[in-house]
């Protein structure tokens, strides 16, 4: 995303209409000030309004929609919370997430190119190449029809959910709690599929390309192309999904087919996906090299800077939890409520949840539930008693099985991924 849409939409517009038509809708006015917003551009608008716009064709230039002033309404999304809009990325705020299994209309959006105009299941195909003894082809249809079908409850996160926090900034989508989602998944296993196409033994990498495009609307350049390692590939829980929660996907959750691979972080999981391809080398596409999805091999001081040679990919995400219930900054006249929330552990279960009301000074055990299935987030709760009126803050401190607990501070780093820092939640008692 340009650094010029980080003032803001409106401020955009009024600096430089011409300028932020390109920016964000990919349009170049013309001497009449129409805009021919069509495209992908309209695909844009239509979605950030939340409907269909009949009279596009009569928008002028330098123009953006009133029903963005107050209120991002993204069709089929009920609540988040825009961060960017060329990119399209918006949140969920963490009480609208108190659903054991996440609605589509509130699961996040991380975009970072534009999205298919057409995004219907006809027609669409799977390419699977590279290091195979054979390369295959399917359309969503072969897939139903030649794999097991399975539905899962798999929890997805960015890497940079929580990036708001750091201090000094990183720069990049300032997420808070809300990158985060667990909708049930229906698809074919990415394993079954690699396995019908013949693993070669040289094989190190996958590598997943989706029919989104860049932001430069450069032809054939792509703007996200991730991977993982091949032993991570062949995990059984990892699918080639093509329904979300009993439904169709959501479009901009990666509609008709994305993968789903749990655990690590959500740029793994190539949305609009076209094709998959083996390789026998750490996979180098966009969104794969430099200091992209990458954090120091050590340590760091809030600040330091670090040589790009010392960056490595982030692979499972760590320990973390988030607390639904209460909303942050209610008010209650009772002295007695329940808390309530999720947590999940990247590759692993969590073993234990606890909740604070004192600052940290003592701790209470809270119930937490199994996974569904691996890789689905659990489910805890506890009733937590405010002896007095006044000022409260609610801690959620999760521990994995592996014994890792989340921090009270944030591990700074200067890309602001991993923030896996304890959720604080304020609650006053006014009676």
């Amino acid at each position: 995303m340009s650094q010029d849409t980080h003032i803001g939409l409106f401020e955009l517009y009024e600096a430089d209409p011409d300028r932020a038509d390109k920016l964000v809708f990919g349009r170049v006015a013309n001497p009449d000030r129409r805009g021919f917003l069509k495209g992908a551009g309209l695909t844009t608008m239509s979605a950030m309004v939340g409907a269909a716009i009949p009279f596009a064709a009569n928008i002028p230039a330098g123009f953006v929609p009133i029903a963005l002033a107050d209120a991002h309404a993204i069709e089929g999304k009920d609540g988040l919370t825009l961060l960017n809009d060329r990119p399209l990325n918006a949140e969920t705020p963490p009480h609208l997430l108190d659903d054991d299994i996440t609605p589509t209309t509130r699961h996040f959006i991380r975009n970072n190119g534009v999205p298919p105009e057409e995004t219907s299941a006809d027609g669409w195909k799977l390419t699977v190449d590279g290091l195979v003894n054979s390369p295959l082809e399917f359309t969503i249809a072969d897939l139903k029809s030649k794999f097991d079908v399975v539905t899962e409850a798999l929890t997805i996160e960015c890497g940079g959910n929580g990036r708001a926090f750091h201090d000094p900034p990183a720069r990049g989508n300032q997420w808070t709690y809300g990158a985060v989602a667990c909708s049930t998944w229906t698809g074919v296993r990415l394993a079954d599929v690699l396995k019908a196409a013949g693993v070669k033994d040289s094989v190190v990498y996958t590598a997943h390309v989706g029919a989104d495009t860049h932001l430069s609307g450069k032809a054939g350049k792509l703007a996200i192309s991730r991977g993982v390692p091949i032993e991570k590939a062949m995990n059984p829980h990892n699918l080639i999904a093509f329904e979300q929660n009993g439904g169709p996907i959501h479009a901009m959750n990666g509609a008709p087919l994305r993968l789903v691979v749990p655990g690590w972080p959500g740029s793994c999981s190539q949305k609009w996906l076209t094709r998959i391809w083996l390789r026998d080398q750490v996979h180098d596409g966009p969104k794969m090299t430099g200091t992209a999805y990458r954090v120091p091999n050590r340590p760091v001081e809030p600040g330091e800077k670090v040589d790009k040679k010392d960056f490595v990919i982030i692979h499972a995400m760590p320990v973390k939890s988030l607390i639904t219930s209460p909303e942050n900054g209610q008010q209650t006249t009772a002295g007695e409520f329940e808390v309530r929330g999720h947590a999940w552990a990247g590759d692993d279960r969590v073993a234990k949840v606890e909740v604070s009301r004192d600052f940290g000074a003592t701790w209470q055990s809270t119930d937490l539930t199994e996974p569904a299935n691996p890789y689905a987030w659990q489910h805890f709760k506890t009733t937590v008693m405010l002896p007095a009126a006044g000022y409260y803050e609610i801690w959620a401190r999760a521990t994995s099985d592996k014994g890792i607990a989340q921090p009270h501070a944030i591990a700074w780093n200067p890309k602001g991924y991993l923030n896996n820092s304890m959720h604080r939640v304020a609650v006053r008692r006014t009676a």
